[in-house]
C-alpha cells in the first residue's frame, strides 16, 4: 500500500496501483481498533471498484466485531445524514469524489458526522499500518453483511425541511449529475414542485464515467462546464445546477449559461440565511472573500475566515456554532444539516431565494460580479513537487513586485495578500489603481498550486494582476492548467 493515500481529510488513490482491495480490509481493521465503534454506517458511490472495496471494508469491520448499517449505494452527503439519523458511532463511504474512474478511496466520520482528518485520527490509521500492526482475517466471528437499509425517504424529508417547496415559483432548470446519484435525488426532490427539469446531463449512474468528457466527473472542468452552458442556451432554461460524482458539491449557471463562482453563491446564501436565523457566524475560505464579507456584514452577521477543506470547516463550525459555511470549491455547510456539507440544500435555497425576490440568478449575481470581480481558481502543476513549494516561496519574497502597499494576511491557508490603493510600479503613466487581492495555496488533494485573484469594481485591474502573477508562476516552472475565463477561443 502506498501510504500517501492518507490525505489531509480523506483516503484516496489509484485502485490497483496505490492500493489493492485487501488493503481496505486492513484499513477497516485499523479503524475498528483505533476508534472502537460498536456500529458503523457504511456505503459506497457508483464507481465500478466501489462495491468490491465495500465488501473488503465490511469484512474488516465484521471480523473486528463491529455491527454494520449497510447503506448501499449512496452520495457522500447521504452518509452524513445516516450517521446522525441512526445515531451510529461512525460512518464510512467508499468514494473518490470527482476523480476519474480509476481512483477510489474513503471518507470517514465519527459520531454526529464529525470528520476524521489528518489531525483527528486519519494519520493514526496510517501509522498503525506502517508500523506493521497485523490485522489478519478472523473468520471465527464472521457474520453476513446485512441487506441495504431503505432510508431514502427519510433523507428526502430532511432535505425538504429546509424550504417550502410549494412556494417555489415556476422555473426551468438543467441538471448535470456527472453520472452520480444527484440527478435521481433532484428529480425525486422536485417531483411535486413547479420546477421543470428541461434537460438532463449524465443523470444515469455510471461508475465508468466513460460518457463524460475526459472521464472526469468534475463540474469545474472547462469541457464539462461548456456542456452545461450550451444546454442552458439551447433550452433557454432559467438556471442550471451541476454536481460532482459523489454529490456533496454543487455549482450553478445563470440563465445566460454563465458559470456562477462559489463565492457569489456563498454570499447569496449567507444573505438569505442571516435574514431568517438568530445565529450570526458565517464561515468561508480565503480564496475569494470580499463578496462574502460584504454580504455577511451587511446582514449584521459575523464573518469568519477558515482553512479550506471539509474537515477543517466542519470542526470550526462546531466550535463556533456557525449558522452556515461556504467554500469557493462548491461545498456548502449548514448548522441544521449537522454542520456538514450537502449538494441538494443549496439548490433548494437558491430556488427559494429567486422565488421570494422575484428575480433571476443573473440579476442576483451580476451586482456581485461588478462590485467584486474574481478570476476563478487557476491551477498550476509542477513536474517536481519541491519546485511547487519553491515557487510559493519566491512569490512571497517578491510581493512588492506586484504592487505597492501589500498587506499579508494571517496565514490561514496558503499566502493571502491585499494590495491597497496606491501606485502601480513601473507604470508609464504612474496611475492609481483600486484594491485587489490574491490567494495562492497548495492543493490538499492534488500536486497543484491554486491561484485566486479578486478586485474591487475593476475587471481590468483583475485581469492585469491575474495575468501578471500567472506569468511569474509559469516562469518559475508552473504549467497553467486552467484557461482564463476572459480568454478567447
Amino acid at each position: 500500500m502506498n501510504c500517501d493515500i492518507f490525505r489531509a481529510y480523506d483516503i484516496r488513490g489509484i485502485f490497483g496501483i496505490d492500493f489493492q482491495p485487501t488493503d481496505f480490509y486492513e484499513i477497516a481493521r485499523a479503524f475498528a481498533d483505533h476508534f472502537q465503534p460498536k456500529i458503523v454506517a457504511l456505503g459506497h458511490d457508483v464507481r465500478e471498484s466501489s462495491s468490491q472495496l465495500f465488501q473488503q471494508v465490511a469484512a474488516g469491520l465484521i471480523d473486528a466485531g463491529i455491527n454494520i448499517l449497510n447503506l448501499g449505494q449512496i452520495s457522500t452527503d447521504m452518509l452524513y445524514f445516516a450517521v446522525v439519523h441512526y445515531q451510529t458511532d461512525a460512518g464510512i463511504v467508499i468514494s473518490a469524489s470527482h476523480n476519474p474512474a480509476e481512483y477510489n478511496g474513503m471518507k470517514l466520520v465519527r459520531r454526529h458526522a464529525a470528520p476524521i482528518a489528518a489531525d483527528t485520527g486519519l494519520l493514526d490509521l496510517r501509522n498503525a499500518i506502517e508500523n506493521g500492526n497485523l490485522y489478519g482475517r478472523q473468520k471465527t466471528h464472521y457474520r453476513a453483511i446485512p441487506k441495504p437499509l431503505p432510508f431514502l425517504n427519510s433523507y428526502l424529508n430532511h432535505l425538504r425541511s429546509f424550504t417550502n417547496l410549494q412556494q417555489l415559483s415556476s422555473k426551468r432548470i438543467v441538471i448535470n449529475a456527472n453520472s452520480g446519484l444527484a440527478g435521481q435525488m433532484a428529480e425525486r426532490l422536485l417531483a411535486e414542485t413547479p420546477i421543470e427539469v428541461c434537460e438532463r446531463l449524465f443523470t444515469q449512474p455510471d461508475g465508468t464515467f466513460s460518457k463524460i468528457p475526459a472521464g472526469r466527473p468534475d463540474p469545474l472542468r472547462p469541457e464539462n462546464r461548456e456542456l452545461t452552458t450550451q444546454a442552458v442556451k439551447r433550452t433557454k432554461a432559467d438556471l442550471a445546477v451541476a454536481w460532482d460524482a459523489d454529490a456533496d458539491r454543487c455549482f450553478f449557471f445563470d440563465e445566460n449559461g454563465a458559470f456562477v463562482e462559489g463565492c457569489y453563491i456563498t454570499a447569496l446564501l449567507a444573505e438569505k440565511l442571516l435574514q431568517e436565523k438568530e445565529e450570526r457566524t458565517v464561515i468561508f475560505d480565503p480564496r475569494a472573500v470580499w463578496a462574502v464579507e460584504n454580504a455577511v456584514v451587511t446582514a449584521n452577521g459575523t464573518p469568519l475566515l477558515n482553512r479550506c477543506g471539509h474537515s477543517f470547516i466542519k470542526s470550526r463550525m462546531q466550535e463556533t456554532d456557525a449558522l452556515f459555511a461556504g467554500e469557493a470549491s462548491g461545498h456548502y455547510y449548514f448548522k441544521d444539516n449537522f454542520y456538514t456539507d450537502n449538494g441538494m440544500i443549496p439548490l433548494l435555497l437558491i430556488l427559494e431565494y429567486l422565488s421570494a425576490n422575484r428575480t433571476s440568478l443573473a440579476e442576483s449575481v451580476n451586482r456581485l460580479r461588478c462590485e467584486y470581480p474574481v478570476s476563478g481558481e487557476i491551477n498550476f502543476s509542477f513536474e517536481i513537487e519541491c519546485h511547487l513549494r519553491d515557487a510559493m516561496g519566491v512569490i512571497q519574497q517578491e510581493i512588492h513586485a506586484f504592487g505597492n502597499h501589500p498587506c499579508i494576511e494571517m496565514p490561514i491557508d496558503g499566502l493571502s495578500v491585499r494590495f491597497h490603493a496606491g501606485f502601480r510600479p513601473l507604470a508609464v503613466n504612474n496611475h492609481k489603481h483600486g484594491n485587489w487581492r490574491f490567494n495562492l495555496r497548495e492543493s490538499n488533494t492534488e500536486p497543484l498550486l491554486r491561484l485566486n485573484v479578486e478586485s474591487i469594481a475593476s475587471e481590468d485591474l483583475l485581469i492585469e494582476q491575474t495575468m501578471g502573477i500567472s506569468e511569474k508562476l509559469e516562469n518559475l516552472g508552473g504549467s497553467r492548467e486552467t484557461k482564463f475565463r476572459w480568454e478567447k477561443e
